[in-house]
């Protein structure tokens, strides 16, 4: 038997798990017509007879290595967008990518004018306990120049084995060049960023590595505890999906499970082996009890995020907003290739499916209410006249504000649905959210929820 790794990925997102599957090279007979002996060994030989022309004739003497890759590479993705062949190389950092674990610095970074800029640096990681900020570009790493590198290159220098040492020379802005020593620790890619809204939580998943549910259960407990030490209870809850690739599949249903109480959440199925369908159903247990959950998506949602998306969908258990997904409904396994020696083949073997039977391939998530991303301005002037400003109107005084009703700085009266600071300005500056906070207040303010169980 041969261990596999089943994929339902789009885009940079990979998401897999392992389980046993039969011989690859066993073909379902009844599916596919036996080829001749003769017609494959003529074929075979056909494809060595111009891999035999190529190395002695190209203008010159290309790599064998290559040349097989490519060949492998070209076989598997001539069937569809997402199968391929993954070089030694492309297979580790896919694992990387997965495990959401890695030896090295903890700075999000890009690439500027040809060296290598820090967008930010990662909390409680080596690079931000040495004191690097926004905006530091890293000009040498162990003393080479990163001019002339790649992102991907100066990044790979940067990771290494836990408990190495490096050093980094930092141009800051405002300082003379200096040189920084640390030591590389395991560094956790965050998937996860959350934060209150008033009494209503907002969760954002970016990818679905193993950190994904992990995240999602830490972020609920945190607002709890924050809104206890006010006397509040959190009202409902904003997922956003938004420009999510895809990730682990059983990321995606403990994402699913951790809402619903009961039903399925997807199934996969083969049209070569309809015997090794396989359905996932969600276990007892609800993080939010049953309160109001909206779940933003886009065109950008794929695959992993889809299935979430789906299952909540069919099952009742939220309110889909934003626009369509992707449109990826197809599951690819990971296949390690000599133990992983030489890479790994991803190829597509089946397609999964919503509670409702429905297939998402090329069709994507309707959500169930529409909402473009656009901005929102005000068209109304605070300073209209109204009855109490004409001169001489009756009971001018009547609903004025008392001392004691006046209204409380930094919006205290969050119970109500008031938002304060950097936090009124994130939903203000995000109107797909802005929507998204304003249908929960609605169903909350009277009294309704969406369904806890599924069906």
């Amino acid at each position: 038997m041969i261990t596999r790794t089943v994929t339902v990925t789009a885009l940079a997102g990979l998401l897999f798990f392992s389980q046993p599957m039969a011989p690859i090279f066993a073909a379902d007979e009844a599916a596919v017509p036996a080829a001749k002996p003769e017609d494959t060994y003529r074929l075979m030989q056909l494809f060595g007879n111009v891999f035999e022309r190529v190395r002695g004739d190209y203008v010159e003497r290309p790599s064998d290595k290559a040349l097989i890759e490519s060949a492998i590479n070209g076989m598997l993705s001539s069937l569809d967008p997402h199968s391929s062949y993954m070089n030694p190389e492309a297979f580790k950092e896919m694992q990387v990518q997965t495990k959401g674990e890695f030896g090295g610095l903890g700075i999000e970074v890009t690439m500027e004018n040809g060296v290598v800029k820090v967008v930010s640096p990662i909390d409680d990681t080596p690079a931000a306990r040495a004191g690097l900020q926004t905006g530091d570009l890293i000009t040498h790493i162990d003393d080479e120049p990163v001019l002339g590198m790649n992102l991907s290159e100066a990044v790979d220098k940067m990771r290494g084995p836990v408990g190495s040492e490096i050093k980094i020379k930092i141009f800051r802005e405002g300082s003379d060049p200096f040189d920084v020593t640390l030591l590389r620790a395991v560094i956790t890619i965050r998937s996860v960023r959350s934060h209150l809204e008033g009494d209503i939580g907002y969760v954002r998943i970016t990818s679905f590595n193993e950190q994904a549910f992990q995240g999602l259960d830490k972020a609920v407990k945190d607002f709890s505890v924050t809104l206890k030490k006010d006397n509040k209870t959190l009202r409902g809850l904003v997922l956003d999906l938004r420009n999510n690739p895809g990730g682990l599949l059983d990321q995606a249903v403990a994402v699913s499970d951790a809402f619903m109480v009961r039903g399925e959440v997807v199934s996969i199925r083969s049209e070569q082996h309809p015997e090794d369908a396989q359905r996932f159903n969600a276990r007892p247990g609800d993080i939010i009890s049953g309160l109001p959950l909206v779940v933003l998506i886009n065109g950008g949602s794929a695959s992993a995020s889809e299935i979430v998306a789906g299952a909540l969908q069919d099952q009742g258990r939220a309110i889909i907003m934003g626009t369509k997904s992707f449109g990826k409904g197809s599951v690819q396994t990971i296949i390690p290739l000599s133990g992983g020696e030489d890479g790994a083949m991803r190829m597509t073997t089946s397609r999964y499916y919503t509670p409702s039977g429905r297939s998402i391939q090329a069709v994507g998530v309707s959500p169930d209410i529409e909402v473009k991303q656009a901005k929102l301005e005000v068209l109304e002037p605070e300073a209209q006249r109204r009855e109490r400003d004409l001169r001489g109107a009756l009971d001018k005084e009547n609903g004025a504000p008392k001392e004691a009703d006046a209204p409380k700085e930094n919006g205290a009266d969050a119970g109500a649905g008031v938002q304060t600071g950097a936090e009124a300005d994130a939903a203000a500056d995000d109107y797909q959210l802005t929507r998204a906070l304003d249908m929960i207040r609605g169903i909350t303010l009277f009294g309704g929820a969406t369904n806890p169980a599924g069906g």
